[in-house]
């Protein structure tokens, strides 16, 4: 079975494990999930579906979530229930199910399928992804800029020897 338990109740953020990133999507039961998917995202697509990371628009769509995960892994994650109060349940798939069909703005920094849940769960748009990559392009750029430095300093100091 793919499922990591928890089993998902209606409202619960569903977390698919693709390659090289996380898909989220929201469980409004009966199997069923309302997700934010670009275009070119196919169910279970896996490392073709990096590339619908790339799309600015994308589709809110109701699916199965067996359909939605394909052979990826996928479990419950409601991570953010110990900072912010969760809606209702059914306050939460009332407001997923109304936005299904429709089209909207997607921003891979700012409006993307993690954002859309979290939103859906918490009334707060939010992405650790997007923070956990921005955090991670810091440190490496800093450790970057210390290591040529460093080279700089090393080189100078050979120069003066000399």
């Amino acid at each position: 079975m793919r499922a990591l338990i928890p089993e998902p109740k209606p409202g619960d953020l569903i977390e698919i494990f693709r390659p090289f990133y996380r898909h989220w999507a929201i469980y409004v039961g009966d199997g069923y999930v309302v997700h934010l998917a670009p275009p070119s995202e196919i169910a279970g697509a896996g490392v073709a579906s990096v590339m619908s990371a790339l799309a600015d628009k994308a589709i809110v769509k109701k699916e199965l979530l067996y359909d939605v995960a394909g052979r990826d892994k996928y479990q419950v994650n409601n991570k953010h229930d110990d900072k912010y109060p969760p809606l209702p349940p059914s306050k939460i798939v009332q407001r997923a199910e109304e936005r299904v069909g429709q089209e909207v703005l997607y921003k891979l920094t700012s409006e993307n399928c993690e954002h859309f849940v979290n939103e859906l769960r918490y009334g707060v748009s939010r992405s650790d992804q997007v923070r956990d990559a921005i955090t991670a392009v810091s440190i490496a750029g800093v450790g970057l800029a210390v290591a040529s430095l460093i080279g700089v300093m090393v080189s100078r100091n050979k120069r003066q020897k000399q």
